[in-house]
């Protein structure tokens, strides 16, 4: 029952109200109409510090309440001890019960105010008409915080496309981009013809189809100047002699993300649409799917792809920062926005790759693994080294021979990749190391090792080496690895059970009055994004991928397959990678911020520098964890 000191009055200035909610979600996407609806009807209330704003035993849920100064903490009954316990606080700008009002019955939770506090209030009545009429405020009382992320979410794709313009999302399906009527020819029309073609329709490929219309090959404006240079016959050639033959393909119902990833991976400016039979329905090109300014993803991948020299690869990765704005704001998310940063980053690396093995190749086939946050293809701009190699040895030749042989190019790589941005790792993760260039059976060898002896090292090494994949090289000898390291994983319980231990260590930082829990090192009053907030998804989400045997080691991709395989609930899962995602979001951010101030990128925040709505979403899902 609420206080007998309570001081209740009918607030006269309802501009101040409006105001004062539209500071706060998800009052800041409601039309004013409906904000003058909650302002008129509402009554502002005074909590001294200790008193009760709502009971379990006051019934059915009748007022909808905003805290507007002050705070409001949430208890209950201790499950085994006759006590109450602290589940929750309610800041600033924030509501209940939604819960209770929602499901028409009374609220689980004692509601106190903790200290002085204000809150205005408006009965039911009014509450439903506002669900009825208002989309924003209905959608935040039926989804909780997943509404509140697609504001977020929101938000940051019109920052990024008010400097830049409007554009499809990279989530938009492929046949809304497809040219309907796709420029096509037989493979026997003579080139000649064939560019005619292309020049009337203005557009930079055709596209060589059989009789039912199947896409059996390419040729650009590119293969014709290759063709050209490289003399490789007349102009009078069939075209099916020089053309690039089985042409990538997607179906329509593939989104652009897609498309844009296979093209800078691959290198190619063009794509085949087909549908459910293969047939040919449109192309879509880059032009098609990037706008972006000065710089697009493929564009930017070829080039770092087809760099010459190491101070290009250097100088070009000065854009890789302004393209990830421009990403945003064409309407990638964070799970896409880290994979894009990946996927150059492998491009980059391969190109060292490349140019060493032009000046110096050792002679010995190898495969560069990657490990951590690039094993896992979620690298941020903050980026450093964590590599090795594996290798299969040569008949006549020993492990070590062949080490001696890989280890100074490795050592070479390594510098260059310094210099390309991705630091030196403190802890000599690295190819040079000969501890980490092995041979497929010392690999196995190690972990059987690292399994079977569950040291607190091998626990910390544990959140590396199990989230590793092929940068370059051959990719099938690590296939075989890994199948061999996740069966032993599955039969090892106690193995299993030191990893959950460990992964239990990652507290998140709040504590449990929901205040943030600050570092107490030199960061005073700061989060560490990374350990803190992303940490605890992720190994906790590699326990359980790794006891059901998930080979991938991207934490989104991770939690999909779980759901897959009905070991988490699918709303689960999505209220996971949304949480996740938004973390990643608030951390990409703020390195690009660091970036424009000239700052060393670091992982840590000031949650007081974060808006209301941001600070208050970190809050909730953190709470979750």
């Amino acid at each position: 029952m609420a206080a007998a000191n309570q001081d209740t009055t009918r607030p006269q200035n309802t501009r101040a109200i409006m105001s004062f909610l539209r500071e706060h979600a998800p009052f800041s996407s409601m039309d004013d109409t409906h904000l003058a609806h909650f302002a008129e009807h509402a009554t502002l209330s005074f909590y001294a510090d200790g008193d009760v704003v709502l009971s379990p035993e006051d019934g059915l849920a009748k007022r909808f309440y905003v805290v507007k100064q002050g705070r409001i903490r949430g208890e209950r009954q201790h499950k085994t001890e006759e006590r109450t316990e602290t589940t929750f606080e309610i800041s600033q700008g924030e509501c209940f019960p939604l819960a209770a009002l929602v499901g028409e019955r009374p609220t689980r939770t004692l509601h106190r105010a903790a200290g002085d506090t204000f809150c205005l209030s408006i009965e039911k009545k009014d509450f439903v008409t506002l669900i009825s009429e208002s989309e924003p405020f209905r959608d935040f009382c039926l989804r909780g915080v997943s509404s509140l992320l697609e504001q977020v979410n929101q938000r940051l794709q019109s920052k990024a496309m008010a400097s830049i313009g409007s554009s499809n999302s990279l989530d938009t399906p492929l046949e809304r981009y497809a040219l309907r009527n796709p420029i096509v020819c037989s493979p026997d029309l003579p080139v000649r013809k064939a560019v005619a073609r292309m020049h009337e329709n203005n557009v930079g490929s055709i596209i060589i189809t059989d009789d039912g219309r199947h896409p059996t090959g390419i040729f650009t404006l590119r293969d014709l100047r290759t063709m050209v240079a490289e003399e490789k016959g007349p102009l009078d050639t069939p075209i099916g002699q020089v053309m690039t033959s089985n042409p990538c393909c997607l179906p329509s119902t593939a989104d652009a993300f897609e498309a844009a990833m296979l093209m800078a991976e691959h290198h190619f400016a063009h794509l085949c649409v087909v549908d459910e039979e293969q047939r040919l329905i449109g192309v879509v090109s880059e032009r098609d799917l990037f706008s972006l300014q000065r710089v697009d993803l493929v564009n930017l991948a070829r080039t770092i792809g087809t760099a010459t020299h190491l101070r290009t690869l250097v100088a070009l990765r000065t854009d890789v920062s302004r393209l990830v704005d421009a990403m945003l704001a064409h309407g990638a998310d964070s799970g896409q926005v880290v994979k894009i940063i990946t996927t150059l980053n492998d491009v980059t690396v391969r190109r060292v790759l490349e140019l060493n093995l032009k000046k110096n190749d050792p002679g010995i086939p190898f495969t560069w693994l990657t490990f951590g946050s690039e094993g896992r293809q979620e690298q941020t701009l903050l980026t450093d080294q964590d590599n090795g190699i594996l290798f299969e040895t040569p008949e006549g030749m020993t492990p070590e021979q062949v080490r001696e042989k890989l280890l100074p190019f490795a050592r070479k790589v390594n510098d260059e990749l310094a210099e390309c941005g991705f630091t030196l790792c403190k802890g000599n993760i690295m190819a040079s190391n000969p501890k980490l260039c092995l041979s497929i059976g010392e690999w196995d060898d190690w972990f059987i090792r690292f399994i079977d002896a569950s040291t607190p090292q091998n626990l910390v090494y544990s959140s590396i080496f199990l989230d590793m994949r092929a940068v370059f090289g051959p990719s099938e000898p690590l296939h075989r690895l890994l199948e061999n390291v996740l069966a032993r994983i599955r039969k090892n319980a106690l193995f299993q059970k030191m990893l959950a231990g460990n992964a239990l260590q990652r507290k998140p930082p709040l504590t449990m009055f929901r205040n943030f829990r600050y570092l107490n090192d030199e960061k005073k009053h700061s989060l560490d994004l990374k350990r803190q907030g992303l940490a605890p998804f992720v190994e906790s989400v590699r326990v359980f991928a790794l006891a059901h045997g998930v080979e991938t080691a991207n934490t989104l991709e991770r939690i999909d397959a779980l759901a897959r395989k009905d070991v988490f609930d699918a709303k689960d899962a999505n209220a996971w990678k949304e949480a996740y995602s938004l973390i990643q979001a608030i951390r990409m951010r703020a390195h690009q911020e660091m970036l424009d101030k000239g700052e060393e990128l670091t992982n840590y925040i000031d949650p007081d520098d974060l808006n209301p709505l941001d600070r208050r979403i970190l809050r909730e899902i953190t709470y979750q964890l």
